[in-house]
């Protein structure tokens, strides 16, 4: 059986959550709202693993619910998690009443650094640290099962990249994440993004300005 991606578009932001399924098994990527539906939308797969690209509400604010629902664990960056748990906070000056019906995610269980592995099914993906957007963001490479797919949180985006004028963004950073982005990720790979529409590496290497300054 094919190895399938279903995605949840959540929250007062349109976050793009992600579903990777192999063999049953599911690892859900940014659950930035409505953590509680994403698990009920999910009743014919095994959530093993749920984790964030980085520590901004609009992609952790569904990990309490999910995480409750279906009893898996969550990872982050090391490097984000510290201030992850006060997600809501920290946004609350930039978005206010956009932040919508979201809480804090729990202590994280796992704490991811450059080069793990994370496995579901027959699929494998490598964590890149891609700070800039935030402290500790993280860009998952798929391999194995899931070669040819990327999920690059708000790292990148098609035609564009993540903001950089948050709390803990760098924008010489975030140049710096985007420069070996472009030597890490294969040309050939699907892009999905954490907000917007999926894109592939060869086209943004092709029209993005912040690929080709």
């Amino acid at each position: 059986m094919a190895d399938e991606i279903r995605q949840f578009v959540v929250g007062n932001i349109q976050t793009n959550c992600y579903a990777y399924i192999s063999e049953g098994a599911c690892m859900v990527v940014d659950p930035g709202a409505s953590g509680a539906r994403i698990a009920q939308a999910l009743p014919d797969v095994r959530i093993e693993l749920v984790v964030a690209t980085h520590r901004h509400h609009d992609h952790v604010g569904g990990v309490k619910a999910l995480v409750e629902a279906c009893g898996a664990p969550w990872a982050i960056s090391a490097a984000d998690a510290p201030r992850a748990t006060q997600a809501l906070e920290l946004s609350s000056h930039a978005f206010g009443s956009m932040l919508g019906d979201v809480e804090d995610p729990p202590e994280p269980d796992q704490l991811l650094h450059e080069g793990d592995e994370l496995s579901v099914g027959t699929a494998r993906f490598r964590v890149i640290a891609a700070p800039g957007h935030t402290e500790g963001g993280i860009v998952l490479l798929g391999q194995g099962g899931a070669e040819g797919i990327c999920f690059v949180g708000d790292t990148l985006f098609a035609g564009s990249c993540g903001r950089t004028d948050l709390l803990g963004g760098d924008h010489a950073t975030l140049m710096a994440t985007l420069d070996r982005l472009c030597e890490e990720i294969p040309p050939e790979t699907t892009v999905l993004c954490g907000h917007g529409e999926a894109t592939t590496m060869v086209r943004e290497l092709a029209t993005n300005p912040w690929l080709n300054r």
